[in-house]
Formats: structure tokens, C-alpha cells, sequence
């Protein structure tokens, strides 16, 4: 896997090279670029796609500088200057950081794709957000946090990842997530300042920012989401330019999880006609 050395650490990240639009993949907490992976599979015949392993948990290599949320706004934007990536469609999904990027950083972005993620005042979002970030706030909580999303009984139950997808992911795809965090104090050093350094305010001023945004922006919703509002969905929408809103039933946050078929398929049409 290919690495960049960004200002705040070393950066892991997947690269489908090759010809066509280029699509640059946002992940969640906990998660990595794997998330992705049935999309990429979908997508990377006639798509370039990058999919960066940002600092949320389940990253290999600790940053130099302690995360936070703006930090790592500001590694997306240096992530796109370094390898000089141009009319760039950026995708996330779960958390909320590209709403920031696209609100600050818009030179190199031609779409926007915004799925099933944290805005407004949802932030941390539901409930297992807000438990991940008391788990950063007790001694002790990130390890037992760890414990508990490992056990394979519970991984289905609404407090983990029950809340983000309907269909278990494979537990191969997990034990990857959770391993930095179990194996690496390091990791779990940066995962605990990134989770004891959130603005609230964050999201609510990225809101503004869209409002300026002036290239196609798709928002994609699970209707079935657990953790992200539906009516957010719909308000996102609203307050881009061009903003355009999707839902998907039968899946939850996760829809690159749940629906990757038909998330691809979505993404494919509107690289092509936004």
C-alpha cells in the first residue's frame, strides 16, 4: 500500500491509478480504507479512486502531531495539494470532515458526494458516537471500548456496529478495524485526543460554508440510518447550490457496506452527468 508523509504523520493510503475521473474515498471511526472496498471493486475499471487511512483509529502508523477533527481537515486538503489531484469528486461517508473541506478548500474539488454522515448539531453523531467519545474521556474506556466491539455476539447489537450496517461485516474486515487500537498504545493515544478534541460548533459553520459551494453535490441517505437523521439528508441537500438527495432503503450508515452495488452504481452516474 502506498504512504505519503503529510505535516502531521505518514498517511497509508490505496490507489487504483490508472485512467479516468478521479474519486478521492472518505471513511469513518474505527474504520479504514477497506470500507471501501466493494465500491473500488465496482468503480476502478474506468475510475481513478484513492482511499486514504486517516487517523481515526484504525490507521497503522501513529501521526506525529496529535489528531484532531480540524487537523485532519486540513490532511484531506494537503492529501489532494501533494499528489496534485485535480477536479476531484470527494466522497465521504459517516463523519463529517469533506462538509469542511469543501466549505474551505474548494479549489480542487469538481463534486461533492456527502453519505449517510455526521452535520449539523449531530456531532458526535447518535448514540455509539457519543459513546466513543466518553470512552476517550474515562481512563481506561478505549481498551475496554475495543473489548467489547471485538466480541463477536455483540458486533450486530445498536450500541456498535449494529447501528451502522444491517448485514454483519465479515469478521475479518473488523479484526483489521480493531487491531491498532487493541495491539498499538500509540494508536489509542491518537484516537483519544482526536476524540477529546471535538468542536461541536464544527459542522454547524461547515452548514454556512456549503451554501457557497457551487459545484454538483450528491447526498446520498440511508433511509434505515440508526445514527444520522433523515431529515439531515434532506437539509444538506437544500442548502447546497446544486445539491441533489438520494435515498437508499434496506441499509443503514454503512452503505458501502449494506448496498455497495447500488452505491457504486449511483456514484458512476453522477461522476458522469453532475
Amino acid at each position: 500500500m502506498p504512504e505519503i508523509e503529510l505535516s502531521a504523520g505518514t498517511v497509508e493510503y490505496e490507489d487504483t491509478e490508472g485512467e479516468g475521473p478521479v474519486v478521492v474515498l472518505l471513511h469513518g471511526l474505527v474504520h479504514d480504507s477497506s470500507v471501501w472496498r466493494k465500491v473500488v471493486a465496482e468503480l476502478r475499471t474506468d475510475h481513478r479512486l484513492l482511499a486514504p487511512t486517516l487517523p481515526y483509529g484504525s490507521h497503522r502508523r501513529p501521526m506525529t502531531r496529535p489528531p484532531t477533527p480540524d487537523l485532519v481537515n486540513e490532511m484531506v486538503a494537503e492529501f489532494l495539494d501533494r499528489l496534485d489531484l485535480r477536479d476531484v469528486t470527494l466522497v465521504e461517508s459517516d463523519c463529517g470532515r469533506a462538509q469542511t473541506v469543501a466549505a474551505r478548500h474548494p479549489e480542487r474539488l469538481a463534486r461533492l458526494v456527502l453519505i449517510s454522515c455526521e452535520a449539523f448539531d449531530n456531532y458526535p453523531p447518535g448514540l455509539p458516537g457519543k459513546m466513543l467519545t466518553l470512552a476517550c474521556r474515562v481512563p481506561g474506556g478505549i481498551p475496554l471500548m475495543v473489548r467489547t466491539l471485538g466480541l463477536k455476539p455483540l458486533r450486530t447489537l445498536p450500541v456498535g456496529l449494529g447501528a451502522l450496517t444491517k448485514r454483519p461485516v465479515p469478521d475479518e474486515i473488523v479484526d483489521r478495524w480493531l487491531r491498532p487500537l487493541r495491539t498499538d498504545p500509540a494508536i489509542r493515544r491518537d484516537f483519544r485526543h482526536y476524540g477529546t478534541h471535538v468542536r461541536r460548533s464544527e459542522l454547524l459553520e461547515a452548514a454556512q460554508g456549503l451554501r457557497y459551494f457551487d459545484r454538483p453535490a450528491l447526498v446520498v441517505w440511508a433511509a434505515e440510518d440508526l445514527m444520522m437523521p433523515r431529515e439531515h439528508g434532506r437539509r444538506l441537500a437544500e442548502l447546497l447550490p446544486r445539491g441533489r438527495l438520494v435515498e437508499i432503503r434496506n441499509t443503514r450508515t454503512l452503505i458501502a457496506e449494506d448496498r455497495p452495488e447500488r452505491l457504486a452504481s449511483l456514484l458512476r452516474w453522477f461522476v458522469a452527468e453532475g
